[in-house]
């Protein structure tokens, strides 16, 4: 008894046929995909090392771009010779959303640490307040800042809670406001106190010129009058805290010479 092959292997050679032509297109696409990865790879490099991006997240984001561009291509490539892309990626979404949900915390860190690495709010021995800690910034990784307070203590601080808070930056700035508010008894001259005030405050070390110092009366107490003196410092000369314990010293040298009475509230 005999068997007939002959349309069981038309199929077959039909099917090759029609195969073929898809299988070249999915081959072209793939290489080109090769050549796209690797160009996206080193766009990004040269891009981040322009704006002078550390050296472990410039090859980060590079390998990124080189792997999303390959999985695209990749995807796209299969999709021509009929495999089922979508099922596919339908159960890779299933997995990432699972891994993603159970890993969110160290995600936001990653991602947090990568953005805070490229746009450089501050640098390694910057001084820095962020998150209600300030001191001074001894190490960047991916996950978190690491903070040396002012009295010492070293501040982990997750990168997410980093970057999702404002940061001041000291070390950014060229000059600093500083202002010191003191009461003087009602019987004060207050003529000589304002002279007296802008007398300090011009032989400070540090102290600018432009904008110059300021003095303002500003309130009424129970048994002083407050006044507040203000001046800029250029912060290249001299520290905040210097200045500001130069101010105070100064003034209660010159109030005693000028006998002008330093009131409380």
């Amino acid at each position: 008894m005999g068997y007939d092959v002959g349309p069981s292997v038309e199929r077959i050679l039909n099917r090759a046929v029609e195969f073929i032509p898809n299988l070249i297109v999915a081959i072209v696409i793939f290489l080109v995909t090769l050549w796209l990865s690797r160009l996206g790879y080193n766009l990004v490099q040269r891009a981040l090392k322009r704006r002078g991006a550390n050296a472990e997240v410039t090859l980060l984001l590079a390998r990124l771009s080189q792997w999303t561009i390959l999985i695209f291509g990749v995807l796209w490539a299969l999709s021509q010779v009929k495999f089922d892309v979508t099922g596919f990626v339908a159960g890779l979404g299933v997995v990432g959303f699972t891994v993603g949900f159970a890993l969110k915390d160290i995600a936001e860190n990653f991602v947090a640490g990568i953005l805070l690495l490229i746009q450089q709010p501050f640098s390694i021995g910057d001084e820095v307040e962020v998150n209600g800690y300030a001191g001074t910034v001894t190490n960047i990784e991916i996950r978190s800042t690491t903070v040396r307070t002012r009295d010492g203590l070293l501040v982990i601080i997750p990168n997410a809670d980093v970057y999702d808070n404002p940061i001041t930056n000291y070390s950014k700035i060229e000059q600093r406001r500083i202002s010191l508010t003191v009461g003087v008894a009602y019987a004060s001259d207050l003529q000589k106190v304002d002279d007296t005030l802008r007398e300090v405050a011009a032989q400070l070390p540090g102290v600018k010129k432009d904008p110059a110092p300021q003095v303002v009366f500003s309130e009424f107490s129970g048994a002083a009058i407050k006044v507040t003196l203000y001046f800029w410092i250029n912060v290249s000369e001299t520290g905040y805290f210097v200045a500001l314990d130069a101010a105070v010293k100064r003034i209660k040298a010159a109030f005693e010479q000028e006998q002008i009475q330093i009131a409380g509230a």
